[in-house]
């Protein structure tokens, strides 16, 4: 393991007094940074809570620079922490929901919001002035991208010399054999004690009965070291004991199987080499070697496909498109919040469909929620706002707005006039070009651009006729709406109508709402542009009795799918079998942390993560009579072999942290998700108490058929022989973005963010079948 950089982290301050500092971590490059000493040193902020709870607290920065700090008053109550690898974002201003309701517009610019990830509520704060809101705020995103911007490897080092730090009760800097024992704990493995007192005797080489200084060093460099990489580099390690470039060329060309040449080697040297003098010989150590495995060129998805590599000039219909169902709820559908929150944190995950449930609200203004339940109300006006605000931060490609309508004429009058004005020129008002269109246009030409889903009073071409004087009209309700009302009657409702305003009807151009009859009934009547919303059970029949009908009709038109009105827990269905079809916009809970949306976060994970997904060829052409439940010959039977290595994993995290001495027995399984024949899941045996570095190498091979439609998951659990396996990490990918050979696999957690210094080690070909 490299200790080269190690200085940039762990700095052991040696005072030439009796008294010793203690341990400090210092991000890379921000050793006597400004910013990061305003931080460690800290300062008072006001915390907001209700209009009557604003209290002073202390905050900062702890010696770790990785977890934030602020007192609390409460008797006998630990000061309250938080990590940086928890924020999601910083929000300069009254932009949360507490905020806007708790404050007033003239402290805007006293105001700043902590994001965190997952449902953990925002911190809402006021400084003193604006310089300090803007102080702490430049201070707390340069230490966050600081984070998110180290390698892996450093990553790894951080964490570890911080649970060194967390071990070091009396902060001496020295490890006591006690303090040993429990810094292996920390890390997440159990050796006996004659094994951590044989450790520690190797290392105590002063026989202080303490480690300090180079001792923790090699105390750090035996724990951390891996027996495969050390195969692995010596077997290519051909030149007086290193990797030259002509070895590491030979590696990428026969372990990886990569298109690489001279070239491709000397540049892995130049930018993964640690040591000066291997580089100026064109040589690779093992230090730059492990680096080189854990960065974007040794991980698992193919670095060509982090960015935008797909044709984005197809019709819109083309693509799987990110969707979200219920985008207002943060928890479930009977009495969770809804906030504009859960708009902005989907949107930041790419989403490009986003649901708004609208019903008539006090003083004449829209409100947003799940109707007939207790879920909490949000201003229509404020999620437009938000929308805006955040639609493109991740993506460019465009955002469609799919209205559920259940207001009354005069409030759709407002609903349409907030879309207009909030959104202005980025609102799609009427077709692209001059002439009636006979086909969407592309996600590429709807860049930075909003469409509206819902009900429309007439044909689109009537915008090119003198036919489009209509006035306000009654149109059929939306299915989902019909649905809802069916669950919670006992009797089937009958179909019920409601009256359309024109100027929200106007603005429904390229996504208009229409009740299916049958594929034929729509090939025969609807216009590319009007499209259909299938609840879960009708999808999921169609997909299996009529599956090539339904690829037919989403090659011309748009398919929407949500979840079932009984899941009111806010679980979600599989959406593999609905893109197996070519249904473009498969609405899940974003909310909820399942498989499901693992499968999602998979599924648009390449293409530079933007949210859209060109489906393969036969998902498009005409001719195609690919079925995913009956496969036949044609060009979607591309047959092959995917061999999968899982060797070991690293840094594994502890699932029972209140319990200091829970250690994970951790196995992984390997799933193959796509059309039925592919279907498959294996598993490895679990290693006993080892987090930090359990080792499998157990082989497993795949047979598949149909690769384009494929995703791969890895599961990592904790086993259990009394109850379920509890789980500890997951990634999912497609197969066609896997990149073959040695390859490390990011660890994610429940809500689909990385695990900072956890990964696993596998080794894969995916080879055609013979």
């Amino acid at each position: 393991m490299c200790f080269l950089e190690l200085h940039v982290y762990f700095k052991i301050q040696k005072a030439e007094t009796c008294v010793t500092a203690p341990f400090v971590l210092t991000p890379a490059g921000l050793e006597g940074d400004s910013d990061l000493q305003f931080l460690l040193l800290g300062g008072k902020l006001v915390k907001v809570r209700s209009k009557s709870w604003k209290h002073g607290r202390y905050f900062k920065l702890e010696e770790d620079c990785q977890t934030f700090s602020h007192e609390s008053k409460k008797a006998f109550k630990q000061n309250h922490t938080f990590s940086i690898d928890d924020i999601e974002s910083v929000r300069k201003g009254r932009h949360s929901e507490g905020l806007k309701k708790y404050t007033d517009a003239s402290v805007e610019d006293l105001c700043f919001s902590i994001i965190f990830k997952g449902r953990k509520k925002n911190l809402d704060l006021m400084a003193e002035s604006p310089e300090d809101v803007n102080k702490w705020v430049s201070s707390l995103e340069k230490i966050i991208n600081n984070m998110h911007n180290l390698s892996n490897q450093k990553k790894s080092e951080h964490w570890i010399f911080s649970c060194i730090r967390k071990a070091d009760k009396n902060g001496d800097n020295m490890m006591t054999l006690k303090e040993v024992k429990h810094f292996l704990r920390q890390i997440n493995v159990e050796v006996d004690d004659s094994y951590a007192a044989d450790l520690f005797k190797k290392c105590d080489t002063s026989n202080s009965d303490t480690l300090e200084g180079e001792e923790i060093k090699q105390f750090y460099e035996m724990l951390t070291r891996r027996e495969e990489i050390d195969i692995i580099y010596g077997k290519y390690a051909q030149t007086e004991g290193q990797m030259s470039d002509r070895d590491l060329l030979n590696f990428l060309l026969n372990e990886q199987r990569e298109q690489a040449t001279a070239e491709d080697a000397h540049r892995l040297i130049e930018k993964y080499e640690v040591d000066k003098t291997a580089k100026q010989n064109n040589c690779m150590t093992k230090d730059g070697f492990l680096m080189y495995l854990q960065q974007d060129d040794g991980c698992i998805l193919n670095p060509a496909h982090r960015s935008v590599y797909q044709d984005m000039n197809q019709p819109l219909n083309h693509y799987y498109i990110s969707s979200s169902h219920n985008t207002y709820l943060m928890a479930d559908q009977l009495k969770g919040p809804s906030s504009t929150e859960a708009y902005i944190k989907a949107l930041m995950k790419s989403c490009r469909c986003v649901e708004l449930d609208c019903w008539d609200g006090a003083n004449g203004e829209p409100v947003i929620y799940h109707g007939h339940t207790l879920t909490s109300k949000v201003l229509f006006k404020d999620v437009i706002k938000a929308i805006k605000d955040y639609a493109f931060k991740t993506s460019q490609y465009p955002v469609i707005l799919s209205l559920e309508n259940h207001c009354t004429v005069e409030q759709q009058k407002l609903m349409a006039r907030h879309l207009v004005f909030f959104l202005g020129d980025a609102l799609v008002k009427k077709p692209l070009g001059d002439t009636m269109p006979t086909n969407f246009p592309s996600p590429e030409a709807l860049k930075g651009k909003f469409l509206i889903k819902g009900k429309r009073l007439n044909k689109l071409d009537s915008i090119f006729t003198n036919n489009n004087v209509i006035e306000d009209g009654t149109v059929s309700e939306e299915d989902e709406a019909a649905e809802c009302k069916e669950n919670s009657q006992k009797e089937k409702p009958k179909k019920s109508n409601i009256k359309l305003d024109k100027e929200l009807s106007d603005i429904v151009i390229y996504c208009k709402s229409v009740h299916f009859n049958s594929f034929e009934h729509a090939r025969e009547n609807q216009a590319f542009y009007e499209m259909s919303s299938f609840k879960e059970s009708k999808a999921f029949n169609l997909a299996e009795t009529s599956a090539t009908a339904f690829m037919h009709h989403n090659m011309d038109k748009l398919s929407r799918i949500y979840p079932a009105g009984s899941r009111t827990d806010s679980s979600n269905y599989n959406p593999v079998p609905m893109w197996n079809v070519g249904c473009q916009i498969v609405a899940l809970n974003f909310q909820t942390n399942s498989k499901e949306m693992h499968l999602n976060q998979g599924r648009f994970l390449m293409n530079g993560f933007c949210g859209y997904i060109l489906k393969p060829e036969f998902q498009r052409n005409l001719s195609s009579q690919f079925n995913p439940n009956a496969l036949t010959e044609g060009s979607w039977l591309k047959k092959k072999i995917f061999h999968v290595m899982v060797i070991s994993a690293q840094q594994l995290p502890k699932i029972n942290k209140e319990k200091q001495k829970s250690i994970v027995d951790p196995l992984v399984k390997v799933e193959i998700h796509g059309v039925q024949a592919d279907n498959a899941s294996k598993e490895t045996h679990h290693i006993e108490n080892n987090g930090f570095n359990p080792m499998w190498n157990k082989k497993f091979q795949f047979d598949i058929s149909v690769p384009e439609l494929a995703l791969v998951r890895f599961l990592l659990e904790d086993h259990d022989t009394a109850s379920q396996n509890d789980f500890i990490g997951q990634y999912c990918l497609p197969l066609t973005s896997v990149q073959n050979g040695y390859r490390h696999v990011p660890v994610l957690n429940k809500r689909g963010d990385n695990i900072s210094s956890a990964s696993l080690f596998v080794h894969l070909m995916l080879l055609d079948a013979p």
